[in-house]
């Protein structure tokens, strides 16, 4: 790679979960470290697996020499711990002083992504802007986070800068402001290594999928907005040309090359590096070193059999959709990361449920789903349409200054607007439009493809109790349902969550149960989705790939009793036929597994 042999400082890995990202930087530092230079590895993702990748115990305090590579270091930035620092600093002098109902909303309005992110934002631009570890490696190289969390760290030097100027309250969502002024040249000097492109390159990491390519043109986009143009493409795990019958490696290859085909203009002009797709998880030294060298692309040389097949069958989403017709009605919320195809899968339920006659309301708070690509809406029994958090946000936000914001003085007035230009606002405002749609599922589907947080859901019971306790005291035998408490019911309420059969995908995806029952939710399901293990593949390397989602598929398998296993499929499931054939495809697989 161009990236290897003329390398800025600072290497800046991101993209969404499951692209690869942190396999390719941890390649790029050894490759880098193989050359003699004196490199530092840097993981700001809250699901780092870079002691896995290196069969080694990583630290979190001091760089950890990584064995077999000289001359590269590694690190990890845990986000939750430096949040809990960063909480404690702040909560905990009010502790035994303030009402224990009072301290706990404080930690819970510092529990969400704000806080986790600046917390560890505060070490990240240490690095960033530290002369003793620029003089101490010639190569820095971060493997951020999923996208979502980068972008945020990426635009803090430049939001909470202007916000500084602005602000006049002296408080924020995420504590006092005194202590981040201190952070004021910091964060400026962050900003301007960002976008040097003698320093710096930002290297965005995609699949050659369409979803993923969008999300990469997205990131692209809000970087340059900030000023960052020192970006590369990469596109990773390109299947490789070869000689097979396999219709399943045919119908492949043909996907990928029209999406490649299709690159959105905010990235189709970037330098571009393509890493074929290896067999196996990029896991230790050796593997590392394979993945970047042109003599084994693709796995050149390297024999590969196909998977032994394990007599196991596997449930289908089919089975997931019997049990929920069994109740007539309910909501069901389908969850999950950018990329694992919860808008298909919610798609492919309410399609299901409507062709058996039942009338059912699907609607998304994904700002980047496509469901009128996915089903069309004039399906009978089936309503489709959307939830848009940009218009909501700004619905929500001039009802609150219209009736919370009436009659405050002009300082309580900038305190309110500043409040509401926190990210939780959108979150809170698109709940609220979401809840107009719960009470329709006491009489029929609903599905509901993505969810709000779990940390957004307490801040929302935290709301919804202190209406139980007004009503209760005006009228004890009245009783209130709040929207909280119907998604906590799983009678009303299934929690699907979606994920992909690989390593990222499904830490992410525990995250997120964590998440939910944090906020006393427990997800009803499981989705495992685009399953090469289910599909059986003859393709060498993709049965190889097969057989390593076993493990994954058997993890799910031990901490969730109800499970779906949906099939790679050669078709993409764009229509009501093709998605009623998503919801019945793998009834007659079995596993591909290695014993």
């Amino acid at each position: 790679m161009n990236l290897i042999e003329r390398p800025t400082r600072l290497l800046f890995f991101t993209g969404k979960g499951g692209v690869g990202k942190t396999s390719l930087a941890c390649a790029t530092a050894v490759a880098l470290a193989d050359k003699g230079k004196r490199v530092l590895l840097v993981s700001t993702d809250p699901a780092s697996n870079l002691g896995q990748v290196f069969g080694a115990t990583i630290g979190e305090d001091e760089p950890t020499q990584v064995p077999g590579v000289s001359g590269l270091l590694a690190l990890n930035i845990n986000p939750e711990a430096a949040a809990k620092a960063y909480r404690d600093r702040i909560v905990g002098p009010v502790r035994g002083v303030l009402p224990p109902d009072t301290v706990k909303s404080m930690e819970e309005q510092l529990s969400g992504a704000c806080t986790t992110e600046i917390a560890a934002f505060d070490e990240f631009t240490g690095l960033l802007t530290d002369g003793v570890t620029g003089n101490a490696f010639d190569h820095v190289i971060f493997d951020t986070a999923p996208t979502g969390h980068t972008l945020r760290l990426l635009q803090l030097p430049t939001a909470w800068s202007s916000f500084l100027d602005t602000a006049t309250s002296g408080a924020s969502c995420l504590g006092p402001l005194a202590g981040l002024e201190k952070q004021r040249h910091r964060y400026a000097d962050a900003v301007a290594t960002l976008a040097d492109g003698a320093a710096t390159t930002v290297v965005l990491v995609t699949r050659p999928q369409h979803s993923a390519i969008e999300e990469a043109a997205r990131t692209s986009l809000e970087l340059g907005q900030l000023g960052i143009h020192n970006q590369l493409l990469v596109v990773n795990g390109v299947l490789p040309a070869g000689d097979t019958i396999d219709p399943i490696a045919h119908a492949m290859r043909d996907r990928e090359a029209r999406a490649l085909a299709n690159v959105p203009a905010e990235i189709a002009n970037l330098p571009r590096e393509t890493v074929p797709l290896g067999a196996s998880n990029m896991v230790g030294v050796a593997a590392l070193r394979a993945m970047l060298d042109e003599s084994k692309a693709g796995n050149a040389g390297v024999v590969m059999e196909p998977g032994v097949t394990s007599r196991r069958t596997l449930p289908t989403l089919r089975s997931l959709v019997d049990q929920i017709e069994q109740d007539e009605h309910g909501l069901i919320m389908v969850l999950g990361k950018g990329g694992v195809g919860k808008t298909t899968v919610a798609a492919a339920i309410a399609a299901e449920l409507a062709s058996r006659g039942h009338p059912v309301h699907l609607t998304t708070t994904d700002p980047a789903a496509h469901l009128a690509m996915t089903v069309e809406a004039d399906m009978p029994d089936l309503i489709v349409d959307r939830i848009d958090p940009h218009d909501e946000r700004e619905r929500y936000r001039q009802h609150v200054l219209e009736t919370t914001g009436k009659g405050l003085d002009d300082t309580g007035r900038a305190l309110l607007e500043e409040d509401l230009r926190s990210p939780c606002t959108e979150e809170i405002a698109v709940f609220q439009a979401f809840s107009r749609v719960i009470q329709e599922s006491r009489k029929k589907f609903v599905v509901v493809d993505t969810a709000p947080t779990g940390h957004t859901l307490l801040l929302l019971d935290a709301t919804g109790a202190y209406h139980r306790d007004v009503v209760r005291h005006q009228n004890p035998e009245l009783r209130v349902v709040t929207p909280m408490m119907r998604l906590q019911d799983p009678k009303q309420t299934k929690m699907v969550i979606v994920t992909l059969p690989e390593t990222t995908p499904v830490l992410e995806a525990e995250a997120l149960q964590d998440d939910l029952r944090r906020a006393g939710i427990a997800p009803w399901a499981w989705v495992i989705n685009a399953s090469l293990a289910a599909a059986r593949p003859t393709d060498p390397l993709l049965s190889a790939r097969a057989a390593e989602e076993e493990r994954h598929i058997e993890r799910v398998e031990r901490t969730n009793p109800r499970i779906a296993v949906v099939p790679w499929l050669i078709h993409e499931p764009i229509g009501s036929r093709r998605l009623l054939e998503l919801v019945r495809a793998g009834e007659d697989t079995i596993v591909a597994g290695i014993r």
